[in-house]
């Protein structure tokens, strides 16, 4: 069951790679199969389809980010201190991420129906974590003003894949300064 698993594991390590690169429809079975060492076909022991593997990636990070904010939030009575791990573990999941976020940014729309609205409810209870942070955080928001701030700071913070590759030796220090900024703008009193 291990090898199994693995090897799973390896698809879809590979997959979310070569996603990022080229497109859920740039890659085939065949394409995934010769960078892995192994048939097109042969993937088919693991996963019913491309799509199969596209829908794992997504839910999979969805799950991942709202389990990490539940985790962040958790740990802290202080609605500012829950905001900053927020932030910081948001930072920490696009530079561990890039290609998954990538894959999301782009795919999500390949994924079958039934799978998609399990990303889009992961996603939204993902962004009520933040909404409830900031509305504590900055009383007198609104709900949607505190919804589309904190979704224009996943735009800043998810752009990383991009710009971590500029070489900036302090980019997580930058963006953790540009996400708290930009929360703060966003929910200042409207």
């Amino acid at each position: 069951m291990t090898a199994r698993r693995d090897r799973r594991s390896e698809i879809l390590a590979t997959a979310a790679r070569m996603f990022a690169v080229s497109g859920f429809h740039g890659v085939s079975i065949d394409d995934l199969g010769a960078e892995l060492g192994i048939s097109g076909p042969a993937i088919y022991r693991y996963f019913p389809g491309k799509e199969a593997i596209l829908s794992d990636l997504l839910i999979d990070i969805s799950r991942r980010l709202l389990e990490g904010a539940r985790e962040r939030v958790s740990t802290s009575d202080d609605p500012p201190a829950q905001l900053a791990a927020l932030i910081d573990f948001h930072i920490a999941f696009a530079f561990g991420e890039p290609d998954l976020i990538a894959v999301q940014f782009r795919d999500l729309g390949s994924v079958p129906e039934s799978e998609r609205r399990t990303v889009r409810s992961l996603q939204r209870q993902y962004v009520g974590i933040w909404i409830d942070v900031l509305l504590q955080v900055y009383p007198p928001v609104t709900r949607p003003r505190a919804q589309s701030t904190a979704q224009a700071v996943f735009g800043l913070l998810n752009s990383t894949p991009h710009s971590g590759r500029a070489g900036e030796p302090h980019l997580p220090e930058v963006l953790r300064a540009m996400a708290a900024a930009a929360l703060a703008a966003g929910c200042a009193t409207e």
